[in-house]
């Protein structure tokens, strides 16, 4: 790998890394705030997705180091919209996940020794990204009603 991809490839893994950083602390923090009767399983549920961040980072940081790199020590951006209903932590979670598999899928399209790795990882990864995206647009909508968030957004 010449010295020009491997810059690009560890400048897209920092920035992974900063990425899923920024989910540890955002997730931490949402569940700092959520109050009321669906507390607990909200509060378990935000700290999972935390862990999966950290352990996210962790995977990265070890691959910036596979290849003879530094990792980033910062901490990407933390979309706060300073708002602490749930249904507003869930919009800023979509959107900042998006964001991460975006580099995910830019990362596949770089080449380096780790590509092979990360596609056969690739559809796991997708898996667990889609299936969280799932999941929000669940929560993000009304009782009782069926058509997705991502649809009733579009529509309206």
């Amino acid at each position: 790998m010449s010295q020009l991809d491997k810059d690009a490839v560890v400048d897209v893994l920092n920035r992974l890394l900063e990425a899923e950083l920024a989910g540890v602390v955002r997730y931490t923090h949402y569940s700092l705030l959520v109050f009321g009767f669906g507390r607990i399983p909200i509060v378990s549920w935000l700290r999972e997705q935390a862990d999966e961040s950290l352990l996210h980072a962790q995977q990265v940081g070890e691959w910036i180091t596979t290849l003879g790199a530094y990792p980033s020590l910062t901490i990407g951006p933390l979309l706060d919209s300073h708002r602490t209903d749930i249904g507003a932590m869930l919009k800023e979670s979509l959107a900042t996940e998006g964001q991460a598999l975006e580099l995910y899928r830019r990362l596949l399209g770089l080449d380096h020794p780790a590509r092979e790795l990360l596609q056969r990882h690739r559809s796991s990864l997708d898996q667990a990204e889609e299936m969280h995206a799932a999941e929000v647009d669940k929560m993000l909508r009304r009782p009782g009603e069926v058509q997705s968030f991502g649809e009733r957004k579009s529509a309206g």
